[in-house]
């Protein structure tokens, strides 16, 4: 086990229990290969699955898992983007929804920011049950550096997925705070604690993985 390993595992330990404190329902697993167990655990057999986009749920296969053992709502079938937008509409009403998040603060908050908000919104309500995967290379001491993290290095990085938008952070990789159409950050969540308890899960991650 790294030295990096074991300082996340430590710290994730830390955090754990202050996410639990404020209403989340958090755990620590060493491996990105853990990952899949863990969110297929705490997902029902019955359950209707929908997800935000996430590298990270990418990078640990958790999508096409889910896809072969649970009924979901996919929004990469459709075959129109007016479809795509009511898939995703619909997302907001399933019983599991998967995501990822910018950064977490020591003290036990998430913070997120999204273009079209259906990440951020069934954050918020809707579905069910909602279940985070992050990587530790996520966490940050405090909400202001949480912030800094989302907003200045995760934005310019997911931005880097969308090569036809043309915005500030597109043309130099540094995040100008734009008010262009274009912009991947309009809507910003700051989830403070949880509620009602444990409604939002949270499985963190002893790796660097995402954005």
């Amino acid at each position: 086990m790294s030295n990096k390993t074991k300082l996340y595992l430590k710290r994730g330990a830390v955090l754990v229990q202050k996410l639990n404190e404020k209403g989340f329902s958090a755990q620590i697993v060493e491996r990105k290969e853990d990952v899949l167990a863990a969110v297929m655990d705490l997902i029902p057999k019955d359950d209707v699955v929908a997800w935000g986009g996430s590298v990270t749920l990418a990078q640990c296969g958790v999508i096409e898992k889910v896809r072969q053992e649970r009924k979901v709502i996919d929004r990469d079938t459709a075959k129109s983007l007016a479809e795509k937008k009511e898939i995703m509409r619909q997302a907001l009403l399933c019983d599991t929804f998967l995501m990822g998040t910018n950064a977490i603060s020591m003290d036990g908050s998430l913070v997120n920011i999204d273009g079209t908000g259906n990440r951020v919104g069934a954050l918020v309500f809707g579905p069910k049950q909602v279940i985070v995967v992050a990587g530790m290379n996520k966490v940050r001491e405090n909400f202001d550096e949480a912030l800094k993290r989302a907003w200045g290095e995760a934005a310019p990085m997911n931005m880097e997925r969308f090569p036809e938008k043309n915005c500030g952070c597109s043309k130099t990789g540094v995040c100008a705070k734009c008010n262009s159409t274009d912009s991947i950050c309009n809507q910003f969540l700051w989830t403070r604690r949880c509620n009602p308890q444990g409604r939002i899960k949270i499985i963190l991650v002893a790796e660097d993985l995402g954005y």
